[in-house]
């Protein structure tokens, strides 16, 4: 069979279905195979432009696609069975909704005359998804699959970006029918009114302390570059939304940081003491604002200047005193380029950078065998600036939050819906879009369980990647949760974990365990010196619950 094939004549669904992912430029799915889409599997061994992902469990296939909609900007595509396979990837349709990803995900699903019979592993997929879905459908007709994902393609991506769900019945995919190929769908990008950039700019002439928040939805390496030197420019200090570190590069002489959980205090005052406010791309969630504390949604005595891709965030939480609808690279750029002589400079942008480079200098810490904040300066020494880290949920992530400088996007792959055992498949999707980039997964021990299988994976496309396995022996985030409510009353946070070094190592990788902190550098530096998987496994004593406090001191304010 040819390798293009023809886009005339009888196809199978399945046929029709890889064709036009071909034709939207598609050009790696993830999968965990299944009988129910047999076709689509058939179709792909003669597609060579599309490179099929075999993954170990549908989560690290939907963590997976949603790390390359982060990196590419277009849809993640993946591909699981009815079922089980549907409901394991449901946690990455959630991560790709909250993370306003792109993403689409296609569900092989029971014979159309089989429905509502309770069959095999059968599952109403458009009402499941949809609470955690833009959109989720089934495709009933083959001859309307080039419609299906055209729009599927359009809804993922235009707006805020996320998920698009649609179930695939098996015997759909092997009708043959005869329909025409959809071309291309192409990017929609909407300008900001000249009039509101006006207006935005008229703010800053009377603001005396600005300040903006930045990362989010339709961000990209454009709009980064651009709002940076727009920023810089006007020395306005720009901090980023949670987990959406890379959106400037940190370099930049007006970079005041990180929100989320635990922020520099003085960038939350300074947000506190802010009279404009500029939220460029973010939709300011629980995490970036503190529980919606930070900054409240009516924010009395606070001008708010909200920018956003989707006019159905734009007053939705918060109110704006200026929204702005407009695609976030064509935004920045306006903004980069405006020209107002009128406009003065800042002071508070540098000041904010310096305090945000104090902050984010690590200190030893007295008696600790394994201290993470030098660890993290070591790989910030090893490393260049383009490296991605990779990482999902649990408090070890914190050290790297505070302590690693990010590079321009995409250089951060963090899930901003806290999920555990995103990092693991992440940094295996990063290995494999950039292979010329160092990629590094950052994991804790409950973490790195939740995905680990997909070392498998790693393996088995060869994939260059170093995982830091941070091993404290118990879910941590939890536990210190625990102490602080139920101080000394240890429950379900304990973990017994197995020799990761020997586990990284039976997946045919190079592994270290690492239990002092001088030992960590050279550990690294024979890591880097190789190809494939490394892990080091980082032991480290529980008391150091986090990178702001031990367990002693929690105990100790709540006796208090």
């Amino acid at each position: 069979m040819s390798s293009t094939p023809s886009q005339t004549g009888a196809r199978t669904g399945g046929r029709i279905l890889v064709d036009q992912l071909r034709i939207n430029g598609c050009d790696r799915v993830f999968t965990v195979p299944g009988e129910s889409f047999l076709a689509v599997l058939d179709a792909l061994h003669d597609t060579p432009e599309i490179e099929t992902i075999v993954c170990r469990q549908e989560g690290g296939v939907a963590y997976m696609a949603d790390a390359d909609g982060k990196m590419t900007g277009r849809p993640g595509v993946a591909f699981v069975t009815r079922g089980p396979g549907a409901t394991n990837a449901s946690a990455g349709v959630h991560v790709s909704f909250q993370d306003s990803t792109p993403l689409i995900l296609f569900i092989g699903d029971v014979a159309r005359g089989d429905r509502d019979r309770e069959g095999f592993q059968e599952v109403d997929f458009p009402a499941f998804f949809a609470p955690v879905a833009k959109w989720a459908a089934r495709i009933e007709d083959a001859r309307r699959i080039p419609e299906y994902v055209a729009r599927a393609w359009r809804v993922a991506t235009a707006g805020r970006p996320g998920p698009v769900v649609l179930a695939l019945p098996e015997d759909m995919l092997r009708d043959e029918v005869d329909v025409v190929a959809r071309p291309r769908v192409p990017a929609v990008a909407e300008a900001p009114d000249p009039g509101a950039v006006a207006a935005l700019f008229g703010l800053l002439k009377e603001a005396a302390s600005p300040v903006a928040i930045v990362g989010g939805a339709d961000w990209s390496p454009r709009a980064g570059h651009h709002f940076a030197n727009f920023a810089f420019r006007h020395g306005i200090p720009v901090a980023a939304a949670f987990r959406r570190q890379d959106a400037i590069p940190n370099i930049c002489g007006v970079y005041a940081g990180n929100l989320g959980y635990g922020p520099n205090p003085k960038l939350q005052q300074r947000i506190r003491d802010a009279d404009l406010v500029i939220a460029v791309g973010a939709r300011l969630g629980e995490a970036t604002t503190d529980g919606y504390a930070l900054i409240t949604p009516d924010h009395p005595d606070q001008t708010l200047v909200h920018v956003h891709p989707d006019p159905n965030e734009l007053g939705r939480v918060y109110h704006a005193d200026l929204p702005i609808c407009a695609d976030m690279g064509e935004f920045a750029e306006m903004v980069d380029e405006w020209i107002d002589p009128d406009c003065i400079r800042f002071s508070c942008g540098e000041q904010a950078h310096a305090e945000w480079l104090k902050w984010s200098e690590p200190e030893s810490r007295d008696g600790v065998a394994l201290d993470l904040g030098p660890c993290v300066a070591a790989m910030r020494d090893a490393l260049p600036a383009e490296t991605i880290i990779c990482n999902g949920a649990g408090n070890f992530s914190g050290w790297w939050h505070r302590y690693w400088r990010y590079g321009a996007m995409p250089t951060q792959l963090a899930p901003t819906s806290g999920t555990m055992g995103y990092g693991l498949p992440a940094a295996v999707a990063a290995a494999l879009r950039f292979k010329d980039r160092p990629v590094v997964c950052v994991a804790g021990d409950g973490d790195f369980l939740m995905n680990g299988q997909e070392l498998a994976t790693a393996a088995q496309y060869g994939a260059d990647l170093v995982v830091i396995l941070v091993d404290n022996g118990a879910y941590g985030t939890i536990r210190m949760h625990q102490e602080r409510e139920y101080p000394e009353r240890i429950s379900a946070t304990e973990l017994r974990n197995p020799d990761f070094a020997a586990l990284a190592r039976a997946f045919g990788g190079w592994a270290k365990t690492v239990e002092r902190t001088e030992d960590f550098a050279p550990a690294l530096a024979r890591a880097l010196d190789r190809r494939g998987i490394r892990l080091l496994h980082c032991k480290t004593d529980v008391e150091q619950i986090s990178n702001a406090t031990t367990i002693s001191q929690l105990r100790e304010k709540a006796r208090r």
